[in-house]
């Protein structure tokens, strides 16, 4: 497979027509990822409530693999528990890296992103929104206080 025929009609369609979502105004977190194989950068912020990601917006320049990527997130990630954006985040690893199943579900598009598997070099680029998020999420989780020990 030549390397243009990863950018697929639905590949193409889903990050050509992909919603934007704005930078939030009052984040609970914020991280930023860079591909240095490729250059794509991705800045996310989250909203937390209760172990649901209540609100999400972006700023993104990258290839149309994490262009596409980050659309499918940016379309579902508000109202997800965090437990299953973890998961997805999983899924599309083991896709890339160990031949796994594609997620499923809502998130059933990241399929069209499979063939990246035969193309290391393009894995940091399709994988950075989720790459983000967690960095995100998990900066969230190191700022809450402990509970105290009884």
């Amino acid at each position: 497979m030549d390397l243009s025929d990863l950018y697929s009609e639905k590949i193409l369609d889903l990050a050509g027509n992909a919603r934007q979502p704005p930078r939030l105004a009052a984040p609970d977190a914020t991280a930023r990822k860079v591909s240095r194989v490729c250059g794509s950068v991705i800045e996310v912020d989250v909203v937390v409530r209760d172990g649901i990601i209540a609100g999400y917006g972006h700023d993104l320049s990258a290839c149309a693999l994490g262009q596409t990527s980050a659309a499918v997130v940016a379309r579902e990630i508000v109202g997800t528990p965090i437990a299953e954006l973890m998961g997805v985040r999983q899924a599309m690893h083991d896709m890339l890296k160990a031949n796994g199943a594609p997620p499923t579900g809502k998130w059933s598009d990241l399929r069209y992103l499979e063939p990246v598997r035969d193309y290391p070099n393009r894995h940091v680029s399709t994988l950075l929104v989720f790459d983000a998020v967690a960095a995100a999420l998990e900066k969230l989780e190191s700022s809450q206080p402990v509970a105290a020990s009884r």
